[in-house]
């Protein structure tokens, strides 16, 4: 180890030193600490965001090849961080108000994005899933930490036995890639790929493996059996955040698991994507259409978008690693904006989950539902917002790919895209057109109204400064690519 190795990996060191702070604080203060733990986590991942943007080190390989340090990584954890921040920041009226008034709380979030930190970091199998389980462990405590609600408790239990199956996976598929290449670093993996002739089959079998524990991880059919029930059983704060920065970290690895150490094996993988990525957006737009439960029906718009996503990676090509990194941020932003809304739905300080409960909403809290309202116009594809525009650029990279395949995966994107689009208006119809019930109450719930409005904003700020984004995915992408 190295200066230069401290110097690469400064943020995540950052991280851990002022977690184990916090720890110590916590232990000596007491449960009245959470909500002083809680903003101070806020603040570290903003910190270390700022490290991430301002390292002072060339782009390579670090801790004997173990972690790669470089513009798409950098560019993956300044979005990580930022959506964790965010979503921190949404669960402090949770924790002065609700049952987790425990120090440990704010604590899991800390320790599930610095897994998400070295999991895009990694640059071989080993500490691929040093960082998943670090980021998982953490996310399964959290939804079970409401022990005391059977919900709660259903949702952890279901959540972590599914995990520890997709992790199983993972590992097994690892195990068969060491035993056929004799490495688990990418680029020894990828040598022993370019030096043999043609696919070797029990690569592929540990290939398939591996993608089967990653499309756990971003709850891609047939693997997303776990997400409505732990998005309904979970706290509304908790399920935004699972929602958000672990999707986002999930699909960083997907992709550079694919196009680095297997790149070539595209063919072959590329097939088994596509079936993926269709199957997620088809039944995302079905599955939503009869949900009554907000939660269970953003767990289904969830599943439809990380097919979305998934097309852009079963492009295999820069401009498809460009447009999933576009949609990623885009999607992080509407998701957050949509659960601060939802969050606010409570009346007599009791969480509503029903999507009549948003009845005549416009009228009673119109800056509310014109947040809501624009997170659903973007979440449907509904142009000019932002959303259009990265559901768009998925498909153009599935089209530009030139594959017949690739092409019938975008018509259903497409075709899917109009069906979902209901369920998101059905929800603009519920909060304009229909007469209100009763009036929501959400006194002393600031946080919740400042990220809806600020992702409202933001989105549109996204929308007119699109080509900025599209031009930071474009540079941190061509990375992957690069010689």
């Amino acid at each position: 180890m190295t200066h230069l190795d401290l110097i690469a990996f400064a943020p995540e060191l950052f991280m851990a030193i002022a977690i184990l702070a916090l720890i110590l604080f916590g232990a000596f203060t007491g449960d009245k600490a959470a909500r002083p733990v809680a903003i101070a986590g806020v603040v570290i991942m903003l910190v270390a965001a700022f490290l991430v943007a301002n390292q002072g080190t060339d782009d390579g390989l670090f801790f004997n090849n173990l972690v790669a340090v470089n513009d798409f990584t950098g560019a993956a954890k300044i979005l990580i961080l930022l959506v964790s921040a965010a979503s921190l920041f949404l669960a402090l009226p949770h924790i002065s108000r609700d049952v987790n008034k425990r120090f440990e709380f704010p604590l899991l979030y800390l320790f599930a994005t610095l897994g998400m930190m070295i999991l895009v970091s990694a640059q071989d199998l080993m500490t691929l899933y040093l960082g998943l389980e670090l980021m998982s462990l953490s996310l399964y405590v959290l939804a079970a930490l409401r022990r005391e609600l059977l919900r709660a408790s259903e949702a952890g239990l279901k959540y972590f036995v599914l995990g520890a199956l997709s992790s199983g996976m993972i590992l097994y598929g690892s195990s068969i890639i060491y035993g056929y290449s004799g490495a688990t670093n990418f680029d020894l993996i990828a040598g022993a790929l370019s030096a043999s002739d043609g696919a070797n089959v029990g690569l592929l079998i540990g290939l398939v493996f591996l993608i089967a524990g990653l499309a756990f991880k971003v709850s891609a059919v047939p693997f997303h059996m776990w997400t409505p029930d732990v998005y309904q059983g979970a706290p509304a704060a908790v399920t935004a955040f699972f929602a958000g920065a672990p999707k986002v970290a999930a699909m960083v690895i997907f992709v550079r698991v694919l196009v680095q150490p297997f790149a070539d094996l595209t063919d072959q993988w590329q097939q088994v994507l596509a079936i993926i990525a269709m199957a997620s957006m088809v039944l995302g737009a079905f599955a939503a259409l009869n949900q009554k439960n907000i939660k269970r029906l953003m767990a289904y718009s969830s599943i439809a978008n990380m097919g979305y996503a998934l097309i852009g990676v079963a492009a295999g090509t820069a401009e498809g690693v460009q447009s999933v990194m576009v949609y990623m941020a885009i999607y992080a932003v509407m998701t957050l904006g949509s659960f601060a809304v939802i969050m606010l739905m409570r009346r007599e300080d009791r969480p509503l989950e029903n999507i009549d409960d948003l009845a005549g909403l416009f009228s009673q809290k119109p800056r509310m539902a014109a947040a809501m309202v624009i997170m659903m116009f973007s979440l449907s594809g509904i142009p000019p917002l932002a959303g259009f525009f990265g559901k768009l650029m998925v498909f153009m990279a599935a089209i530009n790919q030139g594959s017949t395949l690739m092409l019938i995966v975008a018509v259903v994107g497409a075709l899917t895209s109009v069906i979902a689009a209901f369920y998101y208006l059905r929800i603009i119809k519920i909060m304009v057109f229909d007469p209100q019930v009763d009036e929501l109450d959400h006194k002393d719930a600031k946080e919740w109204s400042i990220t809806a409005g600020v992702a409202a904003v933001l989105l549109i700020v996204m929308t007119l400064g699109f080509h900025h984004l599209n031009a930071w995915f474009a540079t941190a992408s061509a990375t992957l690519f690069a010689g």
